[in-house]
């Protein structure tokens, strides 16, 4: 086992880039969706304790009673608030409201956004496109050439795409797909990033604070699938000289990456950790053993520091 050389110091070995899951070459996301989707589509890869844990089968056991009580399925309620219209330079086209918040309880975090009607169309057509029978009882607002931005045509079309969405959360396999996630948070998520990138940061936390509460309740069956905007926030408190939140929200990502070592992002994130904990004068020596004990097991060459890897992350 390494010595607990604090980060920054001479005898700072640096083991979170000598665990981490691949090479540089490797690491980098397979393509512009993130994450993978499992063998049917649904966010649900990476999120099972890997082959190699250390945890025993009574662990094992105990792990998965702790994340069936944690994770439980989140019912989200769906509205279309208002709608406006916009005009560009050659069009005019109306923009609605989505609010979702979660019923049963109150909702602190409930979640306003804007989409167009195309941005539906385009979800109908992807949705059929994997779907297909399951969809037959869904009705989807009908195209029409004329009287589009008139009163009526609007009011009518709210209700028609605030029933259409409640139908589709309504079947399991459309909720949980990439599709149905991607539709109600990637356009903020590519924001987000995309303000990481250029270093504006307290614009990224501002769209992140927006974007993850949904993103967590839409994905709460693949804990996991927060990971990427969890560590992105991470990055934007720390660089804007954050510490204490920063480390508290690196928690809740370790939290969603128990047992899960071979994720991507566990090992940077671990070394983010230890380096925030040692900042804030809190003990990182428990941190450090785990980025001990993924070195003995998983050896490999220098990896991404946290940054490095979230600023990869919904490239346009």
């Amino acid at each position: 086992m390494a010595s607990l050389e604090h980060p920054g110091s001479p005898g700072w070995t640096g083991h979170i880039n000598q665990c981490t899951p691949r090479t540089r070459q490797e690491v980098l996301p397979s393509g512009p969706d993130h994450p993978c989707p499992g063998p049917e589509g649904h966010l649900e890869t990476e999120d099972s304790p890997s082959s190699n844990s250390s945890m025993t089968t009574r662990e094992l056991q105990e792990h998965w009673q702790k994340e069936k009580s944690r994770w439980k399925h989140v019912k989200l309620l769906f509205e279309i608030a208002s709608a406006r219209i916009e005009e560009r330079r050659v069009c005019k086209f109306v923009m609605y409201q989505i609010v979702v918040i979660q019923t049963g309880s109150f909702d602190s975090d409930k979640a306003v956004l804007e989409r167009r009607y195309s941005d539906f169309e385009r979800l109908q057509k992807a949705l059929l496109k994997r779907f297909g029978p399951e969809l037959e009882d869904v009705a989807f607002p009908r195209k029409r050439l004329t009287g589009n931005l008139s009163a009526e045509t609007i009011s009518e079309r709210r209700l028609e795409l605030r029933d259409y969405l409640r139908l589709l959360y309504a079947v399991r396999a459309v909720r949980r797909s990439r599709e149905f996630v991607d539709f109600l948070t990637r356009p903020e998520l590519r924001e987000a990033f995309g303000c990481l990138r250029a270093g504006q940061y307290a614009r990224a936390l501002d769209v992140l604070g927006r974007v993850l509460p949904l993103q967590e309740k839409l994905t709460a069956h693949c804990p996991t699938a927060s990971v990427p905007a969890l560590c992105a926030t991470l990055v934007c408190l720390r660089d804007l000289e954050r510490p204490a939140e920063a480390f508290a929200v690196g928690e809740r990502a370790l939290q969603r990456l128990w047992a899960r070592e071979s994720h991507r992002y566990y090992a940077p994130l671990l070394d983010a950790m230890v380096r925030l904990a040692y900042a804030l004068g809190k003990d990182f020596a428990s941190l450090q053993n785990r980025l001990d004990d993924c070195q003995l097991r998983r050896p490999t060459h220098r990896g991404f520091t946290l940054k490095e890897l979230t600023v990869r992350e919904y490239l346009p």
